[in-house]
């Protein structure tokens, strides 16, 4: 028998044991009256070796994360939601018999423990139980403390264990969740309102990606996973509510790597009577506020890289930024044949339908993108790749458009909305006529939206704002996996029947 059969073997035993002593294994009785936060106060004022004179009684419960025995005694940690706490189990205390099924606990397993409060020699906060439950036995040993889950993938695919035995996966998870909770805060005191859209779509819209396709029984049809919500939150504009945002989780049929996930977490919201200037210092004032909450500084290390995300942020246009950064004649830029030969140069390969317009986006993201580390604003995007945004008055050929970009990657997206249906509507035809063997473009309009604009839409700017990574952004995360519960990943090739980490078997050796 293997090292890792034999400990899974010896854990099966241990819990039988308990069962012939009386011990129900999964108990769903114990109802904790404090968490580990309320009591580490109480303690504050007690010296080393001193007892709790009030005698106060606390039970708490949680996951035993290391233990020592010695013959009579032992401690154990006991974490639960919100830390960690030192338990001690004295024989002479919990009496033979209680004391007996305590030998058979392991590293992992649940428990409740009542008891009171004392500080130890060395002046430790520790629990003295008095009383103990089984709440759920663990049949599964942890990584060893030291080493954790090592190989990053088992961390992603076993993330239970990952949140259990590490404190900074626990970390940027409430990191997370405090940044969508001051996302939505800051908005809602702005005066929008929370919606929710349809997650399935008869006509993926809002965005050029490919999408996930499913059928619906009994309405006869094939539906899509969104996208995008956009049209449908401007339809909202369209029903006279002026600020919506939405929260929501989108879905793309793409690849993976460090900053894509086939699903993934988007804020998009809509504000009437705006325009692509007000949502870009909106954006810089709520991102670098929320990183001053949740990092008490707009000034951060990115994977090693110093980002300072205090206003006022840097503003270019695309030729700017060509100009600037990748040293491009601006002579040049405005020969729209130089433009395509500069692209080809490049090894950049357009469709034959491609002009200008998609070359100089394409230049944007080979030679600039990556160089954007302190947050840069970029507008003025070719009509050619902005088919949702509104055109310059100025200069047709560009919108009123910008992306965000902040260490070498694209973080916001927003611009001034189109609400003239006859100009959406030959965008639309032409995008769909011009998509050749393009997956990401659908092959049908949303005449459904073109409607709604028939009907009058407010003049309006519309951004969405990545969710998961402004997360890695905030977190120091290095990649979309780091900063989403469970990410998607390839199908084990061999499916855990029994198999443990290499390193799972160590805390064995003290039981």
């Amino acid at each position: 028998m293997s090292q890792d059969n034999q400990t899974l073997q010896q854990r099966r035993e241990k819990a039988e044991s308990l069962e012939e002593l009386g011990v129900k294994l999964y108990s769903n009785r114990f109802k904790p009256a404090n968490i580990v936060r309320d009591i580490v106060p109480k303690g504050e004022n007690l010296q080393a070796e001193e007892h709790d004179q009030s005698a106060e009684s606390f039970s708490i419960a949680g996951r035993i994360m290391s233990m020592r025995k010695f013959g009579k005694a032992a401690f154990c940690n006991l974490a639960d939601r919100s830390g960690q706490i030192q338990i001690y189990l004295k024989k002479e205390l919990l009496g033979d018999e209680e004391f007996e099924k305590f030998k058979k606990w392991d590293i992992g397993d649940i428990v409740g423990i009542e008891g009171t409060i004392f500080k130890t020699k060395v002046g430790e906060l520790s629990v003295q139980a008095k009383a103990m439950t089984m709440i759920s036995k663990s049949m599964r040993p942890l990584p060893e403390k030291w080493h954790g889950l090592t190989d990053v993938e088992t961390r992603y695919r076993q993330r239970y264990v990952d949140l259990i035995v590490t404190p900074e996966s626990r970390a940027t998870f409430r990191k997370r969740v405090e940044i969508i909770r001051l996302v939505r805060e800051y908005l809602n005191n702005l005066g929008f309102m929370e919606v929710e859209t349809p997650m399935m779509q008869a006509v993926p819209g809002g965005a050029t990606a490919k999408p996930f396709k499913t059928h619906h029984n009994a309405l006869s049809m094939d539906l899509f996973l969104r996208i995008a919500p956009e049209l449908y939150l401007k339809r909202l504009l369209v029903g006279g509510f002026e600020r919506v945002f939405e929260i929501n989780r989108n879905f793309r049929n793409e690849g993976l790597s460090t900053r894509h996930n086939p699903e993934f977490t988007m804020l998009e919201f809509y504000q009437a009577y705006a325009t692509y200037e007000e949502l870009m210092d909106l954006t810089e004032d709520m991102v670098s506020s929320i990183c001053q909450a949740v990092n008490g500084s707009m000034e951060i290390q990115y994977q090693g890289t110093n980002v300072n995300l205090a206003p006022p942020w840097k503003r270019l246009t695309m030729d700017e930024s060509l100009v600037e950064i990748a040293g491009i004649d601006p002579e040049l830029l405005k020969d729209d044949q130089a433009v395509l030969a500069l692209a080809k140069e490049k090894g950049i390969k357009l469709e034959p339908q491609s002009g200008p317009g998609k070359a100089k986006t394409e230049l944007f993201e080979l030679l600039v993108e990556e160089k954007l580390i302190d947050p840069t604003f970029i507008t003025s995007y070719p009509t050619e790749v902005s088919p949702l945004a509104r055109r310059n008055e100025d200069d047709p050929t560009v919108t009123d458009r910008f992306e965000l970009f902040i260490t070498g990657r694209e973080l916001a997206n927003g611009f001034s909305e189109l609400n003239d249906p006859v100009d959406q509507k030959e965008r639309f035809e032409k995008q769909v006529a011009d998509r050749g063997n393009d997956e990401e473009i659908h092959p049908e309009v949303d005449y459904d939206y073109i409607r709604a604009l028939e009907y009058g839409m407010p003049s309006a700017a519309g951004e969405g704002i990545g969710i998961d990574r402004l997360v890695m952004l905030l977190a120091d995360a290095p990649s979309i996996r780091d900063v989403i519960l469970f990410p998607h990943l390839k199908p084990e090739t061999t499916p855990d029947q029994g198999r443990m980490e290499k390193n799972d078997n160590a805390e064995e050796s003290n039981n």
